[in-house]
């Protein structure tokens, strides 16, 4: 038996950006992904700690040492610059395997996005 758990977490990033004009996505800083072992196309769940809203989108890599958190296309009307943020995704597993699985989730700091541990 398969079970989906959460492989990866960003935990409290600030929305930098929400452009309603781009194609979809949210863009997330290199520097962030690489910690959070998210990659470029990946299915993310964002959930929003100011609002509540909560929906699923893709990444797209966003500039490396940035702080890059955009919001692109339909999901920009689900935030807004400020907002505090919740970055998942998740991965299909074995049961037994799923018991021992230790997910990466990284905590930035809200003021800048940048890595305050690993």
């Amino acid at each position: 038996m398969f079970i989906e758990v959460v492989k990866s977490k960003i935990h409290r990033v600030t929305v930098t950006e929400a452009n309603l004009d781009y194609i979809g996505s949210i863009t997330i800083d290199e520097d962030l992904m690489d910690a959070a072992n998210i990659i470029a196309n990946e299915k993310v769940s964002i959930v929003d700690n100011n609002n509540g809203e909560r929906f699923d989108t893709y990444v797209i890599k966003g500039e490396r040492g940035s702080g890059v958190i955009c919001l692109n296309g339909a999901a920009a009307r689900k935030v807004q610059k400020g907002d505090i943020v919740i970055i998942m995704s998740y991965a299909l597993m074995e049961f037994e395997e799923a018991k021992g699985f230790k997910p990466s989730v990284i905590f930035p700091d809200t003021k800048t996005n940048k890595i305050i541990n690993l």
